[in-house]
């Protein structure tokens, strides 16, 4: 790999973390107008993924996708079920599983705050080909994959003090 390749793939990471500090301030903002905190928003967005998926999430899925134990996964559905964002439903094919909903108000107060947000990003890709678009696909799918991978990694073993 060539240095200006290298120097071209460094700024592209550069970018990607620029672009992540700016999306977790829009997420932030919509958390702080509705009284959640960050967790509270990854939970919602985890709901609506998985509805947009045809799938429906229980607590433990919910608990898988934001890294949670069942006790902290209780509280957090309390707190959101409190705040009218979301709402156990009883799956009508097994009455034992309780599948979780976001409400209307819910699904209204993320479409009132980040529609404007998606109009813009699909107007910004308009002048992209489909062949560029598969493209950038690819990219954003690997690199999540990639960053996913990175924000579940058991963290280094603390081998106390450096030695002097």
């Amino acid at each position: 790999m060539s240095e200006d390749a290298d120097r071209a793939r460094q700024e592209v990471a550069l970018l990607l973390r620029r672009l992540t500090v700016e999306l977790d301030a829009v997420g932030q903002r919509f958390a702080l107008l509705h009284g959640l905190n960050r967790t509270d928003v990854r939970a919602l967005v985890a709901v609506m993924d998985a509805a947009r998926r045809g799938e429906s999430l229980t607590a433990g899925a919910l608990g898988s996708a934001v890294e949670l134990s069942s006790a902290s996964v209780t509280a957090l559905l309390d707190r959101l079920e409190r705040v009218g964002h979301l709402r156990r439903v009883r799956d009508p094919a097994d009455r034992r599983r309780v599948a979780l909903e976001m409400t209307e108000e819910a699904m209204a107060a993320g479409a009132e705050h980040f529609g404007g947000l998606n109009r813009d990003l699909v107007t910004a890709m308009a002048g992209y080909s489909d062949e560029e678009l598969a493209v950038v696909r690819r990219f954003l799918e690997d690199v999540t994959g990639v960053v996913s991978r990175h924000a579940r990694a058991e963290p280094p073993e603390d081998t106390g003090p450096p030695a002097e």
